[in-house]
């Protein structure tokens, strides 16, 4: 019997079947349950003798999210430690997830044997981050440096724009400019502050930092 005892919530086939495969021929892991959703494994942990320790989580789940499903998990299971393991790279899902009561954030790009380090140092008590996750979180942590000045005039009118609300049809329609001229000033846009969504582009505009 090990005492790192590993669940996963994952519901593409195609993943859980590779985490599957791969944590099964680790001699020191038991992998004790798998699902596809947090409804199912809320529902059949209670079945198994064994209680995982650690959970290797997905976000983008058919039913309840990821990060909804994390209080309802630490809840029934107050020691277990939650891997998230998603697409999702962008600031708000990451410490959505991190607030809710994860300990680790790892991307979907990660490679098994980095996937499989995470799960040790967790195990050990640690925190794991992936590269550019760990980059945004330390970016969030650093002294507030504005990016006034940075966007040009246009740039700005389109941000105005979409905190209002315009779709980009209705951007491209009151600046008299091509759709595809829209879409290019928003990719620079995100990239001039270094962020990826709309969301995002609303928060610092409302927090007066653009």
């Amino acid at each position: 019997m090990n005492d790192l005892r590993l669940a996963i919530i994952e519901d593409d086939v195609l993943v859980q079947e590779s985490l599957k495969a791969f944590f099964n021929i680790q001699s020191h892991i038991d992998c004790v349950l798998i699902t596809s959703s947090v409804e199912d494994f809320l529902k059949n942990v209670d079945l198994h003798i064994l209680q995982p320790s650690i959970l290797i989580l997905d976000i983008n789940l058919l039913g309840m999210s990821g990060i909804k499903g994390i209080p309802l998990i630490t809840k029934k299971l107050p020691d277990i430690d939650i891997i998230m393991l998603t697409t999702f790279e962008d600031s708000d899902s990451i410490f959505k997830a991190l607030c809710a009561g994860a300990c680790s954030y790892l991307s979907k790009r990660t490679p098994l044997k980095k996937i499989l380090e995470a799960v040790e140092v967790v195990h050990k008590g640690g925190s794991y981050m992936s590269p550019s996750i760990a980059r945004k979180i330390a970016n969030h942590f650093a002294p507030n440096t504005s990016k006034k000045g940075l966007l040009t005039a246009r740039q700005k009118e389109i941000v105005t724009e979409l905190v209002d609300g315009k779709s980009y049809k209705m951007i491209a329609d009151n600046l008299f400019i091509s759709l595809d001229t829209v879409r290019s000033h928003i990719k620079n846009i995100y990239k001039v502050l270094e962020i990826n969504s709309k969301a995002e582009l609303i928060k610092k505009s409302y927090d007066n930092e653009i």
